[in-house]
């Protein structure tokens, strides 16, 4: 199903009309919802953000097995045009440490966890020092 945006229309009354919809996601006035899991994200949280800076809903979500990268930041970026909250530089930073970035492979639809492409290289090995014969010093010579 292509993604729509709809307009609410006052004349209803309705709360929850639709002001955007994709396959997985539908924006109403009260916030974000997840079609097959109900999982809801409220309009007053959509712009949290970390202490960092790093946008906290696409860092979150991005833990959630059943949540589609594609389907969410397009849902996303939908509800933040909608209610007037401006994206910034570390939202696309927020998804691309959240969801990881774009590779060519299909058994990840393109798409690979930042962790899986991020390893830590193991501390150095220390060197034992070699053993040394003592100096002799030389004294009064």
């Amino acid at each position: 199903m292509a993604a729509t945006l709809t307009a609410t229309s006052a004349a209803t009354g309705l709360d929850d009309a639709v002001l955007f919809e994709n396959r997985d996601w539908i924006l109403s006035e009260d916030g974000l919802e997840h079609r097959a899991t109900g999982y809801f994200i409220a309009r007053g949280s959509l712009g949290a953000k970390r202490p960092d800076g790093y946008w906290d809903w696409p860092l979150h979500l991005s833990e959630k097995a059943w949540c589609g990268v594609r389907s969410f930041r397009e849902a996303f970026l939908a509800a933040l045009q909608a209610f007037g909250i401006a994206p910034d530089s570390k939202l696309t930073l927020s998804f691309a440490l959240g969801f990881g970035t774009r590779l060519p492979a299909p058994e990840t639809e393109g798409f690979v966890p930042l962790a899986d492409l991020v390893r830590l290289a193991p501390p150095p090995r220390r060197r034992a020092a070699a053993a040394r014969a003592p100096r002799a010093l030389a004294l009064g010579a």
